[in-house]
């Protein structure tokens, strides 16, 4: 059966499969992992950019376009478990939190990405999708829907448990899909911002979130190159993901791939050569 977000993925490995009726819950499959990124490509990128072009980018827009070109490359990062099955996403969206003007406060709300996106279209999505909720006087879809929920005695408690039952058998409308902070390709949380460092995030047990992602204050770490131990400094990513979708292997291949995006940016610039479909 499809759902509004995304289908079945009956191609998946049996063992993983199986293993959702085994782990039936994320927090059952959850693996954590730090993954250190080099800091010096993005920031020499960075000034290049802005120096040479005008154009201004950010750590968090290089890494975004960077993981985004790796989902071309390994789709299966952007699939999920729901009720014991395994599903492709039919969009790329991103759970971001931003804070407000002049507030501690916080809201968290998706950007739909393009997977044809380069890493001038991420930026931009990023720089407007900020602005938009961090100065805006009208509540957001998500804000909405919490406030609805929350505005009635008993509703919240009435409203989750049917979204949780429509999510498990592929119903949940489109539009509540939309409005959930809860049902993403990926949790981004950047804790640098706050001059916090990473943090391992839960993903949640509610909704399709497979992947969460910290960015933590950066760091200097111990390499070996040549034979001989260097200091790097590094942004540190706090990664949790659900096995479930994808074995280790395959996720050690993303990370290698991810990197690499990292220490050469300038091949975002253009779309993607190939993006392979996972249906």
């Amino acid at each position: 059966m499809g759902r509004a977000d995304g289908k079945r993925v009956k191609s998946a490995d049996p063992m993983y499969q199986l293993i959702s009726y085994i782990m039936n819950k994320r927090v059952d499959s959850m693996n954590m992992i730090t993954v250190d990124l080099p800091l010096e490509p993005m920031t020499a990128y960075i000034h290049k950019m802005r120096n040479e072009k005008g154009i201004v980018l950010s750590y968090m827009g290089i890494f975004l376009a960077a993981y985004l070109r790796t989902v071309c490359e390994f789709p299966a990062l952007n699939r999920f478990v729901v009720n014991k099955k395994v599903y492709a996403r039919n969009e790329f969206c991103v759970g971001l939190v931003v804070l407000k003007t002049d507030s501690d406060n916080g809201i968290m709300s998706k950007i739909y990405f393009d997977l044809n996106d380069n890493v001038f279209d991420v930026q931009r999505k990023i720089d407007e999708y900020i602005k938009e909720n961090r100065t805006s006087e009208t509540d957001n879809k998500t804000e909405k829907l919490m406030k609805v929920l929350l505005g009635v005695p008993g509703l919240a408690n009435f409203g989750v448990g049917l979204f949780r039952f429509l999510d498990n058998h592929g119903m949940l409308p489109k539009s509540v899909i939309d409005a959930s902070p809860f049902h993403e390709s990926l949790l981004l949380s950047n804790l640098a911002s706050i001059r916090t460092n990473h943090i391992y995030h839960h993903v949640y047990e509610f909704g399709t979130t497979s992947i969460s992602v910290t960015m933590g204050n950066p760091r200097v770490v111990p390499k070996v190159k040549r034979d001989e131990i260097v200091f790097e400094r590094t942004m540190p990513l706090g990664v949790v993901m659900d096995e479930r979708i994808c074995s280790g292997s395959y996720f050690a291949s993303v990370f290698k791939r991810l990197s690499a995006y990292i220490k050469n940016p300038s091949l975002l610039e253009q779309p993607p050569e190939k993006v392979i479909r996972d249906f």
